[in-house]
């Protein structure tokens, strides 16, 4: 689906749409091949830094479409019990969001995959917007999500993150009123995070039924590709999730694999086995998207 321009609502900054960037490049290239894509997710500095630099090579390698890069933080409140796990390690280990940044830079010097740094506000507010915003982009970062910034508290951080070249990905929630919809899709550049159920993240057995009908009121407001996430554990997930967006949001089913891992080459291994599986249903079968975006 296009980076196209969406209507301004709000007090939201005018900016012209990212159509240059990894982020848009490899949307554009999935919806060329009629390819689901697949976004994965992984705690940095779990277990260590150099491990999750290892893991997301081979989450890239595997197929991985693009990876979020989440910051630990001490009060996750958005994250299951796995990712907050993943958090407390990474923390106990002495991960920070400048350590993340360089992780990033590493990364950046090996791959192309579009990289997102995933965070609270805290972390980043700390460091400053600008400071961080101008580190970010320089590592080679291309977007930022942060999870608890409210459209109303978004005008400073996006004009930020947009002076520097950095897509601002937003959270859209089945609570979101169509107002309030209407102001994030203002904001948001390179994808929009569509959550499939309210509550925290972690692995579940089943979609929501009314998955469908949320993604539709979603479009309503926006032409960014639509990435599904929170519960995405299985092939059949992301297979039912081809008619509905443009990519499935893969973490707790990552972070797990991780955690059961007994080193970094297993961890890396399992987390590679599991792209692999989901990006296999990605290309092929009923998630294979019949119609290009708009």
């Amino acid at each position: 689906m296009s980076d196209a321009a969406v209507p301004e609502a709000g007090a939201a900054p005018q900016s012209a749409p990212r159509t240059d960037g990894r982020i848009a490049r490899r949307f554009r290239e999935l919806a060329d091949a009629g390819e689901m894509g697949l976004v994965a997710y992984i705690t940095a500095g779990d277990p260590s830094l150099d491990a999750t630099e290892r893991i997301a090579l081979a989450a890239a390698e595997a197929g991985a479409d693009v990876i979020e890069m989440g910051v630990p933080f001490s009060d996750p409140v958005a994250d299951g019990p796995t990712i907050q796990r993943a958090s407390d390690r990474a923390l106990r280990g002495g991960t920070t969001l400048a350590a993340v940044l360089q992780l990033v830079k590493r990364l950046r010097a090996r791959t192309e995959v579009p990289l997102v740094i995933f965070s609270y506000f805290n972390p980043i507010l700390q460091m400053g917007l600008a400071k961080f915003a101008e580190a970010a982009a320089a590592a080679g970062a291309d977007g930022v999500l942060v999870t608890d910034v409210t459209p109303e508290e978004a005008y400073d951080y996006r004009a930020a993150m947009r002076a520097c070249g950095l897509d601002t990905i937003f959270l859209a929630a089945p609570t979101s009123t169509d107002a309030r919809l209407e102001k994030i899709a203002a904001y948001a550049s390179g994808f929009l995070y569509l959550i499939s159920r309210a509550g925290v993240t972690g692995a579940r057995e089943a979609l929501p039924e009314d998955l469908p009908a949320l993604a539709r009121r979603v479009r309503r407001f926006t032409k960014l590709p639509l990435a599904v996430g929170f519960g995405i554990s299985h092939p059949a997930h992301v297979s039912v999730l081809g008619g509905i967006a443009y990519a499935a949001v893969v973490g707790s089913a990552l972070v797990a694999e991780i955690e059961k891992s007994a080193d970094a080459k297993q961890a890396a291994d399992n987390v590679a086995a599991r792209i692999r599986a989901l990006k296999r249903v990605a290309r092929e079968g009923l998630s294979r998207r019949s119609v290009k975006p708009d």
